[in-house]
């Protein structure tokens, strides 16, 4: 769940806009996309294992392997 607290100056776009920020970071739209339309399990297998392969190589290149 993403919560923002609107500052007493701050204007309403500046917030809906840090709002869509947190957002997009925490993939909640790209989670929408993925549920609004169904996927099959092989491809749901394969999305996961591409997924797991790119956190490795991020994690290997954080650590300077």
């Amino acid at each position: 769940m993403v919560k923002i607290v609107v500052r007493k100056t701050e204007p309403f776009e500046a917030a809906l806009r840090r709002f869509k920020k947190y957002c997009a970071r925490a993939g909640v739209f790209s989670e929408a996309k993925r549920a609004a339309a169904f996927e099959k399990p092989c491809d749901k297998r394969r999305r996961l294992k591409k997924q797991r392969r790119a956190n490795m190589k991020k994690a290997q290149s954080r650590l300077g392997v």
